[in-house]
C-alpha cells in the first residue's frame, strides 16, 4: 500500500512526532496547499499577488488565486481585488494551540516559580523547524527588537533554548542540520563558523544546558534547560532571558541555572 512521508512536521509538545509514513488515501493535498500559502505570508513578504503566492508556493497563478479566493471567503486573508493578505482571523489558530495545549497550560505556574526566583523573563519554547517558538512565558514585558512574546518565533542557532534543543534534537543529527543550514548574521557576536557551532553543541550536550549572548540583539543573554517528559523525552526548554548590564556570565548563570534545573526537574513526572 502506498505510503507517504509528511514533510518538515515538528513533534508535538503534547505527544510524539508527526512524522510517520501516511497512507496517500488519508493525504488531503489541498489541505497542504492551503496551509501552504498561509506560511507564505512574513515580514518580507505581508502582501502578495495570486502570481507572487504561486512563485512562492510552486503553484499555477490560476491555482494560488483559487486557494487565496477561498481563504478570503473563509476570513484567513483580506484583498483590494489584486494583492491578499492575512487577517486577524489566522491568530485562531495559534490561540487554538495555546488553549489546547495541555503542556502550556502546566507550566505556567513553575514559570511564575522561575519569575519569582529570578527576576526574569521565563519562557517555554519548542523547537519548529529551524526556528524557536515561545508557546508559555511570564513576567514582564521587555523592550527588546526581537519581542519575545507568547508565539514569537525566532532563529534557533541564535537563542539559548534553540541551540539546547538543536544539540539534542539527536547528537549525530546536529552535523546534519549544520551542513544543510547556513549560520547568518544578526549580530558582530553571532556564531557563523560551523565547526564553533559544532563545538557549541558539544559543550551544550557535555553540561546539559545552554548560554547564548548577544548572539540575536545585543546586550542580551539567554540562558536555557532541557524539559523532559517522565520517559526522559525531550519536549522543549525552559529558558530565561535578560540585559547583560553589568552582570558577567558566571555570575548570571550561578543566579539563575539552579533555578531552571529545578523547576524541570519538578515538571518532569507531570509531562
Amino acid at each position: 500500500m502506498t505510503r507517504i512521508q509528511a514533510p518538515n512536521a515538528p513533534p508535538s509538545l503534547d505527544g510524539p512526532a508527526a512524522d510517520s509514513p501516511l497512507l496517500r488515501r488519508d493525504w488531503i493535498a489541498g489541505l497542504e496547499k492551503g496551509l501552504a500559502i498561509l506560511e507564505a505570508f512574513g515580514d518580507a513578504t505581508p502582501r502578495l499577488t495570486a502570481a507572487q503566492m504561486g512563485e512562492r508556493v510552486g503553484m499555477t497563478r490560476t491555482a494560488a488565486r483559487r486557494h487565496l479566493l477561498t481563504l478570503l471567503h473563509l476570513g484567513y486573508v483580506g484583498s483590494d481585488g489584486k494583492l491578499f493578505w492575512l487577517t486577524p482571523r489566522v491568530l485562531r489558530l495559534g490561540q487554538a494551540f495555546i488553549e489546547s495545549s495541555r503542556l502550556a497550560k502546566l507550566v505556567q505556574p513553575f514559570l511564575q516559580r522561575i519569575t519569582a526566583g529570578t527576576q526574569e523573563i521565563a519562557y517555554l519554547s519548542a523547537l519548529d523547524g529551524d526556528d524557536v517558538v515561545y508557546v508559555a512565558r511570564n513576567g514582564p514585558n521587555r523592550a527588546m527588537n526581537t519581542g519575545f512574546v507568547l508565539g514569537a518565533r525566532t532563529p534557533a542557532h541564535v537563542t539559548a533554548a534553540g541551540m539546547l534543543m538543536l544539540a539534542w534534537r539527536e547528537p549525530p543529527g546536529a552535523p546534519d542540520w549544520l551542513a544543510r543550514n547556513t549560520l547568518r548574521t544578526y549580530t558582530s557576536f553571532t556564531i557563523t563558523n560551523p565547526e564553533h557551532m559544532r563545538a557549541e553543541f558539544a559543550r551544550i550536550r557535555q553540561q546539559d544546558w545552554a548560554l547564548s549572548e548577544q548572539q540575536l540583539e545585543l546586550n542580551y543573554r539567554g540562558i536555557a534547560v532541557p524539559l523532559r517528559d517522565a520517559r526522559g523525552q525531550l519536549v522543549g526548554a525552559l529558558n530565561v532571558t535578560m540585559p547583560i548590564g553589568q552582570e558577567s556570565s558566571d555570575a548570571a548563570v550561578a543566579r539563575v541555572l539552579g533555578v531552571l534545573r529545578e523547576t524541570a526537574a519538578a515538571l518532569r513526572p507531570l509531562i
